[in-house]
């Protein structure tokens, strides 16, 4: 993926105008183009590096493919369930979102939500517009004292719990990530989810739409609940099993639901709508203008400093590719890759088990970003497809190769200090090991064979094994330079190991045919390194 190439984004969705003004001013092409169907996005998106989206957008498998030089997908907002990331992440396009653009629009409508179905001040609003006078029939309950259950305890999760803890609400929830100790830090009890539906009065939901999470709430865990529990979702629609979130009113199981999304939207099945103890809301959850504004903003800026390599955030899909913009992360970034394609080129195989090893105290958290690096590297030279740190993972899985991390504090001298990496074919002789010097990435093993001065991996490389005694492939080497009018650039030995030497030698340009060395070496290899 070329990050630095990004020329035009189209925006297919209403944003507010300081989106497009930050693209314009960071030297992109912008076109606006919302309400677009999917033929004309299907068009439109032909010759675009960027797409920008908020909700309404589907971003399937079959735009991606359509879009032939699309490289990164920008959600203005949270979720990213209207994006095929799978699809995206194959293809090698980044996903990106601005996961705190909207969180506190979105929290502040759920806790009006909450206060609305205590309240029913929806429903009483309507019958006064209705000539009503009905005292009697909107008695609600007051919040103190309630126990609110927050399912979710991210950025949005953690706003409405306190903010309802204002309210003399008791706050209990679940989270499978955020730990109990974190959540006790804002007022919120870690409990099991069966312990939950017992003891809840409230519950709203604030969790990502996955397979996890589809139908949290359904007839099995209404049935555990309180008579009368009322239920928020400012979520993602399908979290609350419709049909049974119907049933549960129907039956006063469920006492009133609050809903601002929709499996389907808009909803074609009007039953839940049309229910006098339903309040909906058309997808409000970040139509304010501050969020707008918000989400426009940052989801430009990071596309801004993707194209021009400042920095990238909000990445979804390829955090390890997030790394290569720093100045520290990023030879070792090219030389994790570099060794993928040496060790592809000496082995000749994409597939089985490879270890990644990194040695040394400065490289200790640098497994999660240098084996995605790895994998790309072994890609490179047996695939067609365009390899990149957003894909390489995904596709080394599907080519059969399992790529996993290591790491050991000490490293050996000299480069303790520094770090090495080491990449091993898993049941076979096969072993590089590298390091960095300066920005450099470099050569230090190959099978066994150490070189004492590290071997630059830059540019045009020639990598064989001969006999040690044997000076005769440097002595041809030189005249097929001659001829082809290249240079020799550099040149390292290893150590002798059973009688035989490698050499890597850099050049100023490949050598147009290996034919007359290959007589005079045990094995050659030409490869072309960035």
């Amino acid at each position: 993926m070329a990050l630095g190439k990004l020329q035009k984004v189209l925006i297919s969705e209403s944003l507010d105008p300081c989106c497009r003004e930050i693209l314009q001013a960071g030297g992109l092409r912008v076109q606006e183009k919302p309400g677009l169907s999917k033929e004309e996005l299907l068009r439109e998106i032909r010759d675009c590096d960027g797409l920008i989206v908020r909700s309404a957008t589907k971003v399937t498998a079959e735009v991606l493919e359509a879009a032939e030089r699309l490289k990164v997908v920008g959600r203005a907002g949270t979720g990213v369930d209207n994006v095929d990331v799978e699809a995206a992440t194959r293809k090698g396009v980044l996903v990106m979102n601005t996961p705190t653009g909207n969180s506190l629009s979105a929290a502040e409508l759920t806790c009006g939500m909450i206060l609305c179905l205590a309240r029913q001040i929806p429903q009483a609003a309507a019958s006064m517009k209705e000539g009503k006078w009905d005292r009697k029939k909107y008695m609600g309950m007051e919040l103190n004292g309630k126990t609110l259950a927050v399912l979710g305890l991210g950025r949005i999760g953690r706003e409405v719990a306190t903010r309802m803890q204002a309210f003399g609400m008791k706050t209990i929830g679940y989270d499978p990530i955020i730990t109990p100790d974190v959540s006790a830090t804002f007022g919120v009890e870690q409990l099991p989810l069966e312990q939950i539906w017992p003891r809840c009065d409230f519950i709203t939901v604030h969790t990502p739409l996955l397979p996890s999470t589809t139908g949290l709430l359904n007839d099995s865990t209404f049935a555990k609940c309180r008579r009368g529990v009322q239920v928020v979702n400012c979520a993602r629609g399908g979290i609350v099993d419709e049909g049974a979130l119907l049933r549960a009113l129907q039956s006063g199981q469920c006492g009133g639901a609050a809903l601002d999304v929709f499996t389907q939207e808009p909803p074609k099945d009007r039953d839940l709508v049309n229910h006098p103890n339903v309040i909906s809301c058309p997808h409000l959850g970040a139509s304010t203008r501050e969020a707008q504004s918000r989400c426009g903003k940052e989801i430009a800026m990071q596309i801004v400093d993707m194209a021009t390599g400042k920095g990238l955030t909000g990445v979804v899909n390829g955090q390890a590719l997030s790394k290569a913009f720093s100045p520290q992360t990023k030879p070792w970034i090219a030389l994790a890759r570099a060794l993928g394609t040496v060790l592809y080129t000496v082995s000749k195989q994409v597939q089985g088990s490879v270890q990644v090893c990194t040695l040394g105290t400065p490289l200790k958290e640098a497994g999660s970003y240098l084996t995605p690096a790895v994998a790309a590297g072994l890609l490179a030279g047996g695939t067609q497809k365009e390899v990149t740190l957003v894909n390489a993972t995904l596709l080394a899985q599907e080519a059969g190769l399992k790529v996993t991390a290591t790491h050991s504090d000490v490293a050996p001298e000299p480069d303790s200090s520094t770090g090495l990496v080491q990449v091993s074919l898993q049941g076979t002789p096969h072993q590089v090991t590298g390091t960095v010097q300066g920005s450099t990435p470099a050569l230090r093993q190959i099978n066994g064979a150490t070189f004492q001065l590290p071997a630059p991996l830059s540019g045009p490389l020639l990598i064989y094994r001969a006999k040690a005694s044997d000076s005769s492939a440097l002595a041809t080497l030189t005249g097929l330079l001659s001829k082809a009018g290249a240079q020799l650039l550099s040149y390292h030995s290893s150590s002798t190991v059973a009688g035989e030497q490698w050499s890597v030698v850099g050049l100023s340009a490949a050598l147009p045919s290996l034919g007359e060395l290959k007589p005079r070496v045990t094995e050659i290899f030409q490869l072309h390194l960035p």
